[in-house]
């Protein structure tokens, strides 16, 4: 992963984001459009397409996003927090995608911007706000959505009693991070053949590895956009909700998608590694 800097600048004004930045697409400035839930370091984001709809009741599913950071950084989140903010239009697509099947959406809140090495702060704060529905909700499947550095932590939480599968989007994928603890979950790998602040490589290499340590999992090639997920944002949006559909059992995987889940521990050949343009017919 890149520099921290390189993690989450903000742009100049006027300019874009930079590319390999964590930056919004779409993005609100913060304030009461997230409606908060303080317990186990959880923000509550939109539920099924609006705030405080079907509060009160006990969700069916959990859908858990979390934002990209820095490979180091003790410093807290600013309010302002361009990873965090990247994330909203996934929230709003998977709410869509989910309205009136009783799926409750929410996004981990971090105490640290950083990884910093062993102290590993994302998974801790991940680690509590699973512990965190379990204590409110009960068991309900949880699926975990994570760019970046919350790409990392949520294969590393994976291995939670609650989480069901993980849709990864351009994870931070280290060679010696364990994959013991994705057996029995779905796993899926959304990368950008042109990111250069994760390695798309080390994405199917885990998708890989996990397979053999008995997850049902696949990698996405998304060619010709960019870390921040900027270019062709609506097909990681789209792609993404879909995902998360299929995982919770509300609406078919993309065929592809499906069968690469299916496929045997010892596959290590191509099968696994699919390219969404091939896949969609689409083009960059």
């Amino acid at each position: 992963m890149r520099t921290e800097r390189a993690q989450d600048a903000e742009p100049p004004p006027g300019t874009g984001a930079p590319a390999g930045a964590d930056a919004p697409a779409g993005a609100e400035p913060p304030g009461r459009h997230e409606d908060a839930v303080t317990r186990g370091g959880l923000d509550g984001l939109p539920r099924q397409g609006g705030r405080g709809e079907g509060a009160g009741k006990t969700p069916r599913a959990v859908v858990m996003l979390l934002h990209g950071g820095r490979e180091a950084g003790l410093e807290a989140p600013p309010p302002w927090n361009l990873p965090g903010l990247r994330m909203r239009p996934f929230g709003r697509s998977i709410a869509r995608a989910t309205r009136g099947r009783d799926v409750r959406l929410t996004a981990v809140r971090y105490t640290h911007r950083g990884w910093n090495g062993a102290r590993e702060d994302p998974l801790r704060d991940t680690s509590r706000a699973l512990d965190a529905v379990a204590e409110e909700y009960g068991e309900v499947p949880v699926i975990l959505v994570g760019h970046s550095m919350g790409g990392r932590a949520a294969l590393r939480a994976a291995g939670h009693p609650l989480v069901r599968g993980v849709v990864g989007l351009a994870p931070w994928c280290p060679p010696g991070d364990p994959v013991t603890q994705l057996s029995g979950r779905s796993v899926v790998l959304l990368h950008s053949d042109r990111d250069n602040t994760t390695s798309p490589l080390a994405s199917q290499t885990t998708a890989t590895r996990a397979r053999r340590a008995g997850a049902r999992t696949c990698s996405v090639t998304i060619r010709g956009s960019d870390h921040a997920m900027l270019r062709r944002a609506p097909e990681w949006h789209r792609l993404t909700a879909e995902l998360v559909t299929g995982l919770l059992g509300h609406g078919p995987l993309p065929p592809a998608v499906g069968t690469a889940l299916a496929l045997p521990p010892g596959t290590t050949g191509p099968e696994g590694n699919l390219d969404l343009d091939r896949i969609t017919g689409a083009r960059p």
